[in-house]
């Protein structure tokens, strides 16, 4: 017996991916050469994969300004293509590393000059002063998140955080503290974080219901993803407490881009942006066996996923709301998505 939950994605039709841990494709060899065994699983779900690429629409009524930091990175460069495409008012400037500061980047058409650290608290209070309704995206570096934070809160700007990594403790006290609006998220996609919150609901209402069951994760991303999967062990964490006993530490990463070509089935163009998930659970007597996978190539969902939670954060700005803190659970539920 086996469960195959697919979240769909974009562009692997014919690549072997994950659906090839059934006990016959190349994941299967990645986790023998770990020293594990896997029950041979059937699939029961035969959903053709369908493309995440598709057209932004141009939302109505939400020309507010929006700068996004860390726009030499590819993820900056999405969210502004994006953002951009959603008829967004992009404010031509952003905050980078020392090294990279004076530069001229440009992202959909648009010249962006970038500030280095010691430029920042000015060059931010005064755009803020120009633009009162200015909304900042965050995607640097994890190093980056608490300092940038504080400085949103200091400036008193709303901002998304779709930069992972940082002391998460620290950031949301650095919020409450100042009351400014914000949505942090370390995951913007929008469909999976929808598998998240289905599986919170399922750890929630069912706990224990995997006792004993055994589980293996394998994530792969680009190369340059130094950090576990924020999203994997978001996941892991609804496993145990559906009663499985699992470390995190115990996460397979993948990150050799040879691997991720031939164990993986990751396409070659999407080897420098993708995501790959699986999660594995036998049944202790190795009779009974459920796979949950989601595998995304490129960043067209995190980036259409950001527009959203900056559309949805300046709304909640206009209307004054009582509540600052949100997250994509938030903006999922929201139900306004283009």
């Amino acid at each position: 017996m086996a469960f195959v939950l697919k979240v769909p994605t974009n562009n692997i039709q014919g690549r072997g991916n994950f659906t090839s841990l059934s006990g016959h494709g190349r994941w299967d060899r990645a986790i023998s050469r770990k020293g594990r065994s896997v029950c041979p699983v059937v699939g029961m779900s035969s959903t053709p994969i369908i493309s995440l690429e598709k057209p932004l629409k141009v939302a109505q009524n939400i020309a507010f300004p929006i700068m996004v930091s860390g726009c030499t990175g590819k993820m900056g460069k999405a969210v502004i293509e994006a953002a951009v495409s959603a008829g967004l008012h992009l404010v031509p400037l952003s905050f980078s590393s020392a090294e990279e500061s004076g530069q001229t980047v440009r992202v959909a058409g648009k010249e962006i000059q970038v500030y280095g650290p010691s430029d920042r608290e000015s060059i931010l209070a005064s755009t803020f002063e120009e633009y009162p309704d200015l909304v900042v995206v965050d995607y640097t570096v994890p190093a980056a998140v608490n300092d940038n934070a504080e400085l949103y809160c200091k400036v008193g700007v709303p901002f998304v955080m779709g930069t992972t990594g940082g002391d998460r403790a620290r950031l949301y006290k650095t919020v409450e503290d100042t009351k400014v609006y914000a949505v942090i998220s370390p995951q913007m996609g929008k469909q999976v974080v929808a598998f998240l919150a289905a599986m919170e609901i399922m750890a929630e209402q069912f706990p224990g219901a995997f006792s004993g069951y055994s589980l293996q994760v394998m994530e792969s991303h680009q190369a340059s993803k130094l950090d576990t999967s924020g999203t994997a062990k978001n996941v892991i964490s609804c496993f145990q407490k559906l009663g499985v006993s699992f470390e995190m530490d115990q996460i397979q990463m993948i990150r050799d881009p040879r691997q991720q070509i031939e164990m993986v089935g990751v396409p070659e163009e999407h080897l420098s942006g993708h995501a790959f998930h699986m999660y594995h659970l036998t049944s202790p007597d190795k009779t009974v066996s459920f796979e949950f996978q989601h595998n995304v190539c490129g960043r067209s969902i995190y980036a259409e996923g950001t527009v959203d939670a900056t559309i949805f954060l300046a709304q909640k700005v206009r209307s004054k709301a009582d509540k600052r803190i949100y997250d994509m659970i938030d903006v999922l539920r929201e139900g306004n998505m283009r």
